[in-house]
């Protein structure tokens, strides 16, 4: 069995709003398969037509579950200004942002963060890899953060823990 969870950061304006969560199953998450075997699960965002089982995210984002079959390569472009990175959690697998661009070779459990680019575009070598493919809008605010608060500044960390002992953290 296999689980991630991801977190949203939220803008400043936002942070205090009611939280919200989106579960989904497996069977709910819709998959794109290439002429090349390359599946795609498609979490959140668009592949090929096919849009995520999670939407209505601020940061807009791509969440998707890229297999590569072994000496395979993927490529999907990526928005103008987003942020991305890629986790691989089975195999070893080649990732860049453009075809002359230095790869980076990652080995599960391993991340890359990507810069600047287009397109995502990665490879395996002579065993499959399987990897979570994640972009999104920054939010270009400052991060303060403590266990599982995310602020903008450590004041706005103790207000919150404030609140949290006083019952009146979440605010609609």
């Amino acid at each position: 069995m296999v689980g991630f969870q991801l977190w949203v950061n939220l803008p400043a304006r936002l942070k205090m709003t009611k939280p919200r969560y989106q579960g989904i199953l497996s069977n709910q998450i819709p998959e794109v398969t290439r002429e090349d075997g390359v599946k795609i699960r498609v979490i959140a965002g668009k592949v090929d037509g096919v849009r995520g089982a999670i939407s209505e995210i601020f940061a807009d984002p791509a969440y998707l579950d890229v297999s590569i079959p072994a000496k395979g390569s993927f490529s999907h472009p990526v928005e103008k200004e987003h942020t991305a990175f890629a986790y691989v959690f089975e195999g070893r697998g080649f990732f860049g942002t453009d075809e002359n661009a230095q790869q980076s070779s990652v080995s599960q459990p391993g991340l890359v963060v990507l810069g600047d680019g287009d397109y995502i575009r990665a490879g395996a070598a002579n065993e499959p890899v399987r990897f979570l493919l994640i972009s999104g809008k920054p939010l270009n605010e400052p991060i303060a953060r403590y266990g599982p608060f995310v602020m903008n500044t450590q004041e706005e960390i103790q207000q919150a823990l404030k609140d949290l002992k006083n019952g009146t953290f979440v605010r609609n």
